[in-house]
């Protein structure tokens, strides 16, 4: 070891794991505000606007949210080093249909009969009270794959303002001529009765089996030549007598 010690604590360095080393960086930028400090800093900057699909706080983050993650930042971090002012703040998206489809399944509601009869409020009640139950994980999760993002000062799509803003905004649209009425196929669940987005039809892929049925028409001035008709019942089998 030299006379500074730097030997002895070369070594100690050496010994901490990955896990170790995560957390001292966490730690160092909590106790010095890095983040704040990287926003204060560029101030004023130019403005890069940054906005970000929030996610569901219904579910536990998976690979396909950290993946994005990490491009989002790196997208943002970039942009702050070019000594642009980008505000960073987490949203919480607390709508849909995966939402509704959890409270029916808890409360034990098949059909939209049976959420009017349970109570529209009291049913759009606790959904709203289910949608930040995973809240907690997320918080934790963000910064510990190194994400910087404002969370304690998050929006919410269930909130009146936020809703007051999308109204604002396609008024804005409204009033400059660039809404218009139009027509569009749009994929609609017969049991839930509303349209579903393309993210949520591919969430109830299943095998079925499909009743088949061919019909043979023998031609009157063809005797023993038959055209054959088909066609499938999509209906399950339980449901056919």
């Amino acid at each position: 070891m030299n006379e500074s010690g730097k030997g002895n604590h070369k070594k100690e360095n050496d010994k901490k794991t990955i896990n170790d080393r995560e957390l001292e960086v966490l730690k160092f930028w909590t106790e010095n505000q890095i983040f704040q400090k990287s926003l204060d800093q560029n101030k004023a900057g130019g403005i890069f606007n940054w906005y970000d699909g929030p996610p569901f706080a219904t579910g536990l983050p998976h690979h396909g949210h950290l993946m994005q993650s990490f491009i989002k930042d790196s997208i943002a971090r970039y942009q702050t080093m070019k000594g642009n002012y980008v505000r960073r703040v987490w949203g919480w998206d607390t709508h849909g249909l995966p939402i509704e489809n959890m409270i029916e399944g808890e409360l034990g509601l098949k059909s939209k009969k049976d959420i009017e009869e349970y109570g529209v409020g009291k049913f759009t009640q606790a959904a709203s009270d289910s949608v930040f139950r995973y809240k907690y994980e997320w918080e934790q999760i963000m910064p510990r794959i190194g994400r910087w993002a404002d969370m304690e000062n998050s929006y919410m799509t269930l909130s009146n303002t936020y809703t007051e803003s999308c109204w604002w905004a396609f008024s804005q649209l409204y009033k400059k001529g660039l809404a218009y009425e139009g027509y569009k196929v749009m994929h609609v669940c017969p049991r839930c009765e509303t349209p579903l987005a393309a993210s949520e039809v591919v969430l109830n892929y299943q095998d079925v089996k499909d009743i088949s049925v061919f019909v043979k028409f023998e031609l009157i001035n063809k005797p023993g030549t038959y055209p054959v008709s088909y066609t499938h019942l999509t209906l399950p089998t339980s449901d056919l007598v």
